[in-house]
């Protein structure tokens, strides 16, 4: 049995939950999420308490990894609506640097031409100086594909640490060639 699908998901007090057979939709501040569970979830909210509970129907192999899951997708979305996500990323090396043109992205990383990047329709991108890359929205995962796209286009490299890292990553170091004695 998952550990994780058996704790309770807390809601907000700015954050309203409704449980429709197997849909749940959650309205919060920063927009509203839904999301059709599998048929051998089930999921109750208690109004007093303030807490959604979800019940595993059968005891499977399959049935207890969806149940941890579908608990961590519907607790992303209340922490979602509630307070959104964001991703930072640094870009180090001489001459690199972003801009934003509109709600799309443009990367200058050292390539014959500058990478432009459409932004998803739901994340919005900003900038702190032309080296820091903030990327914010309410669903997690779509935040987080659309920031390893962006790390993609030129990821850190071990020798001297030049491309897109994301902030606090540890790029491990390699030295250098070393000279003839």
């Amino acid at each position: 049995m998952s550990r994780i699908g058996k704790s309770q998901i807390e809601i907000p007090n700015k954050v309203k939950v409704e449980v429709e057979g197997q849909k749940v939709t959650v309205n919060g501040p920063k927009g509203n999420l839904s999301r059709v569970l599998p048929s051998f979830i089930c999921c109750r909210f208690d109004k007093e308490q303030k807490n959604l509970i979800l019940e595993n129907a059968e005891d499977t192999k399959l049935t207890n990894s969806l149940y941890g899951l579908s608990r961590t997708l519907i607790a992303n979305m209340v922490t979602g609506v509630s307070t959104g996500f964001n991703r930072k990323l640094k870009i180090s090396g001489v001459g690199y640097r972003a801009q934003l043109s509109g709600k799309d992205l443009i990367l200058h990383m050292g390539y014959s031409h500058p990478v432009h990047m459409v932004t998803p329709p739901d994340v919005v991108v900003s900038l702190e100086g032309q080296t820091t890359i903030v990327v914010s929205g309410v669903e997690k995962d779509v935040v987080g594909e659309f920031t390893a796209n962006i790390r993609s286009v030129r990821p850190p490299e071990p020798y001297k640490g030049k491309g897109i890292a994301y902030e606090g990553e540890v790029i491990r170091r390699k030295a250098g060639k070393t000279g003839k004695k």
